[in-house]
């Protein structure tokens, strides 16, 4: 600070007229309280400055204030609940950032039902489950919607359920529920499944396509994006929940099979068979790794899959045994290139039926 405040300074800054100089002022004893350089004594005088100020009839002072303290991590809790209940032009930056405020503040705010505090919070860096809640209540889409696209929030597998049902017709909470990355496996698989079928409605409506090719369309959509979410570096445990949860919805088909393998998810293939085959994952690992020819075609017959589509099967996974897959930049585009060459390649002997039904699955896959 550039002189010690005295009892003639905060007399001043009452008196003083000019909204302006009030602005000012309060913005520099802000900024100075913010770097935590005062002394005790300075710090005790500038929040009386403070909470003078916080009563004062400009907005513009306030504004100054609450934009200068926003990340005041020691300001008196009073002070902070003060500007963050005040007008909105003065409570967001003190909404969008304070430490000070509780959760038991924060949801007094929300309740208050100010749409503009409401998006604020969600955009806080740090949201806890009982306010991320409180937000869902209000029926706020905006607030919502950021809230979810805010990575710092925590959202309970509950809380997400809510918000997929409860706005579900909102394309903006759909746009921010695609983006999140720190979902748990099976709620984002729903959501995949949610916009897929959002547009299939949409090109239904637009009638600019045949039934078939849509539902083609949707299905290679639908399978991308859940290979997607393998490939994000899931833990096995989120793997084999994944695989269950496609299985009882009647997802787990034989090309999103073949894709993932193709694309290098072994995991995702393991679990899919243990699950389609009804064997124990570790079994089912033996089995797709044994040396000899028959422990992964007898797995595969058990799960049922169709037997035109084995050769590709087999060859992906010799390849994948074969092949340092690090993830490199680049990588997994050369991986799959090679993968489906070695497909085409070793079964050009196949029957010409037999190779149709391959090649399409392929082409699907290439897509």
């Amino acid at each position: 600070m550039a002189h010690r405040l005295t009892k003639e300074d905060v007399a001043r800054l009452v008196a003083d007229g000019s909204d302006e100089a009030r602005a000012e002022t309060a913005g520099k004893v802000a900024a100075d309280f913010a770097d935590g350089e005062l002394t005790e004594a300075e710090r005790e005088q500038a929040e009386a400055i403070f909470r003078l100020m916080a009563q004062d009839v400009s907005v513009r002072v306030r504004e100054s204030l609450s934009k200068n303290l926003q990340a005041a991590g020691d300001l008196s809790h009073d002070v902070a609940l003060k500007l963050a209940q005040d007008v909105t032009s003065v409570a967001l930056p003190i909404l969008r950032s304070s430490e000070v405020l509780t959760d038991e503040d924060l949801i007094d705010i929300i309740q208050s039902q100010d749409a503009e505090k409401q998006t604020a919070i969600a955009q806080r860096p740090s949201v806890s489950s009982q306010v991320a809640d409180s937000l869902i209540d209000t029926g706020n889409e905006k607030a919502v919607a950021r809230l979810v696209a805010n990575e710092g929030a925590e959202l309970t597998e509950q809380s997400f359920d809510r918000v997929m049902v409860e706005y579900s017709e909102s394309e903006a909470v759909s746009d921010s529920l695609s983006r999140r990355s720190n979902m748990p496996v099976e709620v984002a698989e729903r959501v995949v499944n949610a916009i897929s079928e959002r547009l299939e409605e949409f090109l239904l409506k637009e009638g600019n396509l045949s039934s078939d090719k849509i539902c083609n369309l949707i299905m290679q959509t639908r399978e991308r994006a859940t290979v997607d979410l393998v490939a994000s570096g899931r833990a096995a445990s989120d793997i084999e929940t994944l695989v269950g949860q496609l299985h009882r919805k009647g997802r787990l088909s034989s090309s999103l099979i073949l894709r993932a393998l193709c694309m290098g998810d072994l995991a995702f293939f393991e679990a899919a068979m243990a699950c389609l085959a009804k064997v124990p994952v570790k079994n089912a690992r033996l089995l797709i790794h044994d040396e000899g020819a028959l422990g992964l075609q007898s797995l595969y017959l058990k799960a049922g899959l169709p037997e035109k589509l084995f050769p590709a099967i087999r060859v992906a996974v010799d390849v994948i045994h074969e092949t340092d897959y690090d993830l490199g930049n680049n990588d997994r585009e050369r991986f799959i290139s090679r993968m489906l060459s070695r497909i085409l390649t070793q079964y050009d002997d196949l029957a010409a039926d037999d190779l149709d039904y391959l090649m399409d699955k392929l082409n699907q896959l290439a897509a």
